[in-house]
């Protein structure tokens, strides 16, 4: 894994459906993993660290995602992503810690996931637990020298402050999205970036249109680099004065493969070209 150079653009990559080749055909040499729910680990690291040697590659967060999870509309959200779900709670906890380890086997000191809808009530049982959760995993991940990251969106910046001060571990911080501030109608990226900077240890370039307002519960729209309400010249401009010096990794989640392709590529073009 070579060096990178501040606010290098890199890539959100996915474990089977990308190959590393791809990514560095658009220009990348760096990025996020993502690791779907039912990716088998087993043996996995072997296979990825020989990868990464032989491309050059370097991955700076492996990203988990769960089985069940359904991003439809807010109130299935709600019910099936990340942590809130009492029913699949200890479950995505093993596999988180799992994730971690797979991650600490090929060198990747972060790891982040979409921790849910959190209450804003402290009191509240899911809150309590998702709190407790959050501690252990960070706890695992500072073995492996590992930060754990959350990625923004599903809560106002505020709110989302306020947790990780309330869960108290140095290694917990903040995978910034800025479309997803967007998407959720959670509030400006710009103005949360300011609020969240001194907590954001990596972000993804990706880019939005707010929710349709006769559409209750609707999200927003992904939409490619450039091309959303995110604002890319404000964002990058944003980053670089909070003193945000990571990759800046590309993000875009369309079932068609080759328009997805064609849209990083796009978006990597624009990000070298704002920074």
């Amino acid at each position: 894994m070579s060096t990178l150079n501040p606010l290098e653009v890199g890539v959100m990559m996915w474990a089977g459906r990308d190959s590393l080749a791809d990514m560095k055909a658009m220009g990348a040499h760096c990025g996020q993993l993502g690791i779907a729910g039912d990716y088998d680990l087993a043996d996995a690291a072997k296979h990825w660290a020989a990868d990464l040697e032989r491309e050059r590659f370097t991955l700076v967060t492996a990203f988990c995602a769960y089985i069940g999870e359904d991003y439809a509309d807010i109130p299935t959200v709600e019910r099936t992503v990340g942590f809130i779900p009492e029913s699949t709670r200890s479950l995505r906890e093993d596999r988180t810690l799992a994730v971690a380890d797979f991650a600490a086997a090929i060198g990747v000191k972060s790891v982040a996931c979409h921790v849910g809808f959190v209450p804003e009530d402290k009191s509240d049982a899911n809150y309590i637990a998702v709190r407790e959760l959050v501690r252990r995993v960070c706890d695992h991940c500072a073995k492996h020298a590992q930060s754990f990251v959350l990625e923004t969106g599903q809560e106002p910046a505020a709110t989302l402050l306020e947790f990780l001060k309330d869960v108290n571990r140095p290694n917990l911080g903040i995978n910034f999205d800025p479309a997803n501030m967007i998407l959720y109608g959670t509030g400006d990226p710009i103005e949360a970036l300011g609020v969240l900077g001194n907590h954001v240890m990596s972000v993804h370039a990706k880019d939005g249109d707010w929710p349709p307002t006769d559409k209750p519960g609707a999200l927003g729209t992904e939409r490619p680099l450039g091309q959303g309400a995110v604002g890319m010249p404000r964002f990058v401009a944003k980053l670089k004065e909070i003193g945000f010096r990571g990759p800046l990794n590309v993000e875009r989640e369309v079932e068609n493969q080759e328009q997805r392709l064609a849209d990083m590529t796009m978006g990597i073009r624009l990000l070298n070209s704002l920074i």
